[in-house]
């Protein structure tokens, strides 16, 4: 239906605007293009909008000391890499590249100053069946946080009258590059008004990703049959919660090899008003509940964030796919253009 768009801040002598898309269901997605980051995502449900997305109505929100203390990410794009690297570092075509250490031992989220904290370029766009849709771009400079090769990188979100947010990627290095890029929204879809331990996970697949003692994946893929954490019949987040004794914090992989465009997973909220389904071209869906999100976050209005208060569903490549052998999609090489889309539908 529209897109609008008014100023956010500054940054860094750069201005940022707040840009929302709506659709004429009552849906509306606000993205910034700090860090092309979603601040707000508005769902109709019966008679009401819903609020179901973490993130803050001001830009000072996100540089708050306990958002920075914390640091959980919410809504935004990550790369050049996301999730962890082991040791902050790897090897490519024979030479070895060395990244931040931003996250005990390891690299996390493309390092100290990844694409999240970057001023986008954005431009409204037309997208075929969409209502509203907004591309950001982003030049990424050759050994930028470490990485090799010059990037040029597009995200383009749009909303459509099905209630679908879909995002797609794009990537262009001139150097063989890893490349994984997701976007960390973080969902309730009881519009923070109880804990998402009530709702309901469903993940269209037996298999994860082993983790080491620091969070970095090995390589190994675990077979989840009659275990806790095989949902790949829904199961109630806080039963599964109770029987690992900890929180998600998993890596489900999937049998993709042409990097179709499949449904990854699927969650409701107790009362059973709304369901979030995930589509996506990646092999790797990481399930997060939110088991180190700060309970001191809020937003503005007071709504409250915190441990086990949302989920995410974040799609992309295997995390330290760079030091595991055989790694879908793990690097792109120079010329070729990486690509990949994420839809969250919401009905």
């Amino acid at each position: 239906m529209s897109t609008t768009k008014s100023s956010f801040g500054d940054f860094n002598n750069q201005k940022v605007e707040l840009y929302t898309l709506s659709n004429d269901k009552g849906m509306s997605v606000k993205i910034t293009n700090y860090g092309a980051t979603i601040t707000s995502i508005k769902v109709p449900v019966d008679d009401e909008v819903r609020e179901v997305a973490c993130g803050f109505d001001t830009l000072d929100g996100y540089f708050g000391e306990d958002y920075k203390n914390n640091s959980p990410y919410f809504g935004c794009t990550v790369g050049r890499y996301c999730s962890q690297i082991k040791d902050a570092k790897f090897t490519l075509n024979g030479k070895e590249y060395n990244l931040a250490d931003n996250c005990g031992p390891n690299n996390l989220h493309g390092g100290a100053v990844g694409y999240d904290k970057r001023v986008w370029s954005a431009e409204e766009v037309t997208v075929e069946g969409a209502s509203a849709a907004l591309k950001m771009t982003l030049a990424s400079k050759s050994l930028e946080e470490g990485f090799p090769g010059n990037v040029e990188v597009s995200v383009v979100f749009s909303i459509n009258n099905a209630n679908e947010l879909q995002i797609n990627y794009k990537a262009l290095p001139d150097a063989d590059t890893p490349l994984s890029l997701t976007n960390h929204t973080y969902f309730n879809l009881s519009g923070f008004t109880e804990s998402i331990e009530n709702h309901t996970a469903q993940v269209n697949t037996d298999k994860r990703l082993e983790t080491d003692d620091t969070g970095a994946a090995t390589g190994v893929i675990l077979n989840l049959e009659d275990k806790a954490d095989d949902l790949r019949v829904g199961k109630r987040i806080a039963d599964v919660h109770q029987a690992m004794n900890d929180g998600f914090e998993h890596f489900y992989v999937f049998d993709n090899p042409n990097s179709e465009l499949i449904q990854t997973a699927s969650v409701s909220n107790p009362s059973g008003d709304l369901s979030l389904n995930v589509f996506s071209t990646e092999p790797c869906m990481l399930l997060y509940t939110g088991k180190y999100t700060s309970d001191d976050l809020k937003r503005e209005d007071g709504t409250p964030f915190g441990k086990y208060r949302a989920f995410c569903c974040e799609t992309h490549r295997y995390p330290n796919g760079p030091n595991i052998e055989n790694s879908p999609g793990s690097i792109t090489k120079a010329g070729e253009t990486f690509k990949s889309t994420t839809i969250f539908k919401f009905k």
